[in-house]
């Protein structure tokens, strides 16, 4: 008996001790990605990516299998560059070649022929409609998942394609539509225009406004259809860090996630998951305060006037978010909207952007 005892004892303390490592790591990484929008570290979108995705998994991601995949895509990216002809004739063609060929890698199947001549099939990402949102499984919405099974969702593929733009010197946009992330690329002939990875066109702007979820307001107030920063897209990671740990520690304070949105929308004020992770949070320890001194909402929490303001400053910050624009689209409506990009592919494509031929 006391052998059993002693051992749900050492058991207890090394659960404890894991779970504190862990939170410690989450610290230090959210420390790393402020390092890096203060400008005091090297800014990098892939390390930014890899610490988020290392952090929930308690320091047990395989980075050099990470970083050995990310090297052997970028390589094949960088030799796809010199076999692609364009029909495009702007001053910035080996630009639009870059484009040309990192779309090619994350989205078409490429026929290779090895150094004896051998031909076999490069075969791309294709998307996983499965948990698309992480609601089950929180690392279905990671990188490493998609390099490891082949399969992503637009969070991971437009991810992925940022991280491999930055490795061979070519800048890539992500941007904000509802519950999606897409790509932006601009060249001087063709201006401003979308790449979408989940279903592998060029849309126009008028797909993005068909799905009846983005508000006039929420274009207007930058929370959609913007081209985003570097700063804002490791922001983004910044609110992906936050959300990994409310998984992890479902029961936390909210102090940490508090401190990662603050982060956050220091650098990326319109980022409407971080505005909502924060007004969630504020609510989680709102309720979590009146339970403590009150038990159940009463009207007596209304008349403690430190709760009341906290109430009234949670209530604003809703009103906030629906006046700029938010709406939340449902799954079901989410997913018939990407189907309808492959469905109306006539309707929807960007007809402006003069796609590569093949390569040689």
């Amino acid at each position: 008996m006391i052998k059993k005892k002693l051992f749900i004892l050492v058991l207890f303390l090394s659960i404890s001790l894991w779970s504190q490592d862990q939170n410690k790591l989450y610290k230090d990484t959210l420390e790393q990605l402020n390092c890096m929008l203060k400008d005091s570290c090297q800014l990098s979108f892939k390390k930014a990516v890899i610490s988020v995705e290392n952090a929930y998994y308690n320091n047990r991601l395989d980075t050099i299998g990470f970083n050995f995949e990310i090297n052997r895509l970028s390589s094949f990216t960088k030799s796809m560059v010199d076999h692609i002809k364009l029909k495009y004739q702007g001053r910035d063609s080996l630009k639009v070649k870059k484009y040309a060929a990192l779309f090619s890698v994350v989205i078409d199947t490429i026929p290779i022929a090895d150094k004896d001549g051998v031909m076999y099939e490069y075969i791309p990402y294709t998307y996983d409609f499965e948990d698309i949102w992480g609601l089950k499984n929180w690392d279905f919405m990671f990188v490493s998942k998609l390099l490891e099974t082949g399969k992503g969702n637009c969070h991971s593929l437009p991810y992925l394609y940022k991280i491999l733009a930055e490795e061979i010197g070519a800048d890539a946009h992500l941007a904000i539509a509802p519950n999606h992330i897409y790509v932006k690329h601009q060249n001087e002939i063709d201006g401003w225009y979308n790449t979408e990875l989940t279903s592998g066109i060029f849309p126009n702007d008028a797909w993005l406004m068909a799905s009846g979820y983005i508000h006039l307001d929420a274009i207007t107030n930058k929370m959609y259809m913007e081209a985003l920063t570097d700063k804002q897209s490791v922001s983004m990671c910044i609110i992906d860090l936050a959300q990994g740990y409310n998984k992890i520690f479902p029961d936390n304070n909210g102090e940490f996630v508090m401190r990662a949105c603050q982060i956050a929308l220091q650098y990326y004020p319109h980022y409407i998951n971080g505005r909502i992770l924060q007004a969630e949070t504020k609510k989680k320890i709102f309720e979590k305060e009146v339970k403590k001194d009150f038990d159940v909402f009463t009207k007596e929490v209304s008349e403690d006037d430190y709760l009341r303001l906290q109430f009234l400053e949670i209530q604003h910050e809703y009103v906030s978010i629906h006046e700029s624009g938010y709406r939340r689209m449902p799954e079901k409506m989410y997913l018939d909207w990407l189907t309808s990009l492959k469905k109306e592919r006539k309707k929807y494509e960007n007809k402006k952007i003069t796609n590569p031929e093949k390569s040689n």
